[in-house]
């Protein structure tokens, strides 16, 4: 197989071996959402198993289609809030059967699926300024940083809404030996990978996500981590007690209600899958595009159509298959940053998806505490994008502000566009800039919509 002919490797400045380990690092980094999806969406009532295959197969299908259709270096799978909105609001919140809540994602992939085809998606890509397309950059960065930090327990929820984790307390009630050494090997595991980064090593953030592995593996042999299952902390070993078996997709696979499908809540339901993910996704292309210096001089992502179809195609399968909204991850961003830029990095990232099916107990091992400080390293890569924000012009720079710090502190990338986007077109036309800066039609009418979004969902 000629792998330059079919990825265009040397036109992008590339060779298979980075590709490869491109797409390693980003399967690594976001493998964790094989044991949390299954997690979330058990909770409404789904089959375990039969959602962990359907979101490795999800994953797969979706990925594979990006390279296909864009050979770009996106990477996709069941997407985290989406599966938090399906199992919590829709499910244990309004009431309504999860078959019924595949059947609003799936009507909603469909209606992508058309608005791809019409260049709706791809012309609200192109309308968004650029400084805002960095902004969106820089606030991913501070968004994935933010749930890194999380992840690893570094930051904690507290009185002041969030703090930084009190190892003296730890010790003081008993958790130093979950919780507490965890936190430690994080904290050891960012100060790796840095060292790596800075010392240029060639899969430094993969590198760093299996040295923290290895050293919490250690931790736990000695006797420093000691597991508890019914508090939630699990061996870090992999295991294979359970064999190599295949969890069955039959539990959720084909099980959608359409009986609400006229109803009005159904269609606020869907319409709520289809803002969420047509945002966050044209987001993390934006910023994930944006990092990589794939926008051309005129801010545009040349064969984003292909990227969006794969996006709109994965989601209507893997409500088939029997899972939530399928999504271009801004885990993307790690396997860029170890210089990906083709397909063949996407391809990898699916193949070991397809792997993972029949070797879940290794990839089910790694902790969030060991992807945790790649996160955090990654934001910082992503927060370089500032130095491309004009900051001469304040009527460029406040409403770039204002999408920055959305994304952290509302903890979503479409509120921070949605934010974005009506501070830009409002501060302009009050300060009487619209006219010079030549604000597309499209802007003023995503402004409208997001206003109008905020008064009626």
């Amino acid at each position: 197989m000629n792998l330059e002919k079919i990825f265009h490797l040397k036109e992008n400045n590339t060779d298979v071996k980075t590709e490869i380990l491109a797409g390693i690092t980003t399967f690594m980094t976001m493998a964790y959402i094989l044991a949390v999806n299954p997690n979330i969406l058990s909770e409404s009532g789904m089959d375990r198993g039969a959602v962990f295959t359907a979101t490795a197969l999800a994953a797969f299908i979706a990925t594979c289609l990006m390279a296909i259709l864009s050979n770009y270096p996106f990477v996709l799978a069941p997407g985290m809030g989406l599966n938090a909105y399906f199992t919590y609001t829709v499910v244990m919140g309004m009431g309504y059967t999860w078959e019924m809540a595949l059947s609003a994602v799936f009507v909603e992939g469909i209606i992508f699926i058309l608005l791809s085809l019409t260049n709706v998606r791809e012309a609200i890509f192109n309308a968004i300024p650029m400084n805002l397309k960095h902004a969106v950059s820089v606030g991913i960065g501070l968004f994935i940083a933010f749930i890194g930090l999380q992840n690893a327990k570094i930051v904690v929820d507290s009185s002041t809404l969030v703090s930084m984790f009190s190892f003296k307390s730890s010790i003081k009630n008993g958790t130093f030996n979950t919780e507490g050494i965890t936190v430690l090997l994080a904290l050891i595991g960012l100060l790796i990978t840095s060292i790596l980064v800075i010392k240029q090593v060639k899969g430094n953030i993969l590198w760093g996500i299996l040295s923290t592995w290895v050293l919490g593996i250690i931790c736990q042999l000695v006797g420093l981590y000691k597991p508890t299952p019914d508090a939630g902390w699990f061996s870090l070993l992999p295991d294979f007690s359970a064999g190599f078996s295949v969890p069955s997709l039959a539990p959720t696979f084909m099980h959608m209600d359409f009986s609400k499908v006229f109803t009005l809540d159904f269609v606020i339901i869907m319409f709520a899958f289809l803002f969420v993910d047509m945002f966050d996704t044209l987001g993390t292309l934006i910023g994930v595009a944006s990092k990589a210096d794939m926008l051309d001089k005129n801010g545009k992502l040349p064969r984003i159509k292909g990227a969006l179809m794969a996006d709109a195609v994965g989601t209507s399968v893997g409500a088939v298959l029997g899972t939530s909204t399928t999504t271009t991850f801004v885990e993307s961003a790690s396997g860029v940053s170890e210089g990906g830029r083709t397909g063949l990095t996407s391809i990898t990232a699916a193949i070991l998806f397809g792997l993972s099916l029949f070797l879940s107990p290794i990839f089910l091992a790694i902790p969030s505490f060991a992807t945790a400080p790649a996160l955090i390293i990654v934001g910082f890569l992503m927060l370089t994008s500032i130095v491309k924000i004009d900051f001469n012009d304040y009527t460029e720079t406040l409403p770039a502000f204002i999408c920055i710090i959305a994304m952290p502190f509302m903890y979503s990338i479409s509120e921070g566009i949605a934010l974005g986007v009506i501070s830009y077109v409002v501060i302009n036309l009050v300060t009487g800039k619209a006219k010079e800066k030549k604000i597309s039609v499209l802007m003023y009418v995503l402004a409208v919509l997001f206003v109008l979004k905020y008064v009626l969902i």
